[in-house]
């Protein structure tokens, strides 16, 4: 099984220890990449170097980002973590439940929001899917141990269930006296192109009276819902936006087709009423 390259994203972080020990935790389950988004604190002052304790390198090479969307524009699979329910949003998944898509994902990204209140909604709609970490009646992970039950299901755990199915896999074939067949690769769109593709869909939505503004984002997302359950590659999201482009020179023809025969019906008009006369 190849490594998952696993993008862990801190949104907003307010304590330097915690981003500290969440790198820890990070290199712990072998996670290199740590993204931090609009931090609250100096992320690599002495706090938190002491709780990264081995991990301070992750820290120097950490990349920071003024939001969200461009800290996951590069990612193909991301995955927000939430501790409760959205009313208007689809509801997290286990993270066992996750753990197949993320491994077969060329570039996941797992996304944490503010300590102390989690991702917004606004944060949640830019992920494809959600996460929550099963606990029990009480539910209060601190950020550091959130990233390391996640990294461990994701990295650890994925590991070792992978490379059990893989020797089944190899021995399967070896018996049959056949290769072992190697798994088709797909390649999923990052998250840039498929914000593209509901921006373009939103105003393709409003030209055509679809939704209002005031309904549009409401709307959107549940398209988003929907589309993000289909996993588009980059050709199929430039397929869908050259229809939508379809759309919007098609309705640009009919509004000048339709000024064009306003306009000839209006000369017309008037010279009937000069020949009258």
């Amino acid at each position: 099984m190849r490594g998952v390259k696993l993008a862990v994203v801190l949104v907003s972080p307010k304590t330097s220890g915690n981003v500290g020990a969440a790198a820890r935790a990070m290199l712990n389950m072998g996670a290199d990449d740590l993204r931090i988004v609009a931090p609250r604190c100096d992320y690599r002052d002495s706090g938190s170097r002491a709780m990264a304790v081995h991990a301070a390198k992750l820290l120097e090479e950490a990349r920071v980002y003024a939001t969200l969307a461009e800290a996951i524009a590069d990612r193909d699979l991301v995955v927000g973590t939430s501790a409760r329910l959205r009313a208007v949003l689809s509801a997290p998944q286990h993270p066992a439940g996750l753990r197949p898509l993320v491994r077969d994902s060329a570039a996941p990204a797992l996304v944490f929001g503010p300590e102390e209140s989690g991702l917004s909604n606004a944060d949640l709609e830019l992920c494809r899917l959600t996460m929550q970490i099963p606990t029990a009646e009480y539910a209060s992970l601190n950020l550091a141990q959130a990233v390391l039950l996640s990294c461990y299901e994701f990295l650890q755990s994925a590991a070792s269930q992978g490379a059990g199915s893989e020797a089944t896999s190899a021995n399967l074939a070896a018996s049959q006296g056949q290769p072992e067949a190697a798994p088709p690769e797909r390649q999923a769109a990052i998250s840039s192109e498929m914000e593209g593709l509901y921006a373009h869909l939103r105003d393709v939505m409003l030209l055509t009276g679809y939704t209002d503004a005031v309904r549009a984002r409401h709307t959107l997302r549940l398209w988003r819902v929907a589309l993000d359950k289909a996993t588009f590659s980059p050709s199929e999201v430039r397929l869908v936006r050259g229809l939508l482009r379809q759309v919007q020179w098609k309705v640009a023809q009919t509004g000048t087709e339709t000024q064009v025969n306003t306009e000839t019906q209006t000369g017309t008009d008037k010279g009937e009423v000069g020949s009258g006369e």
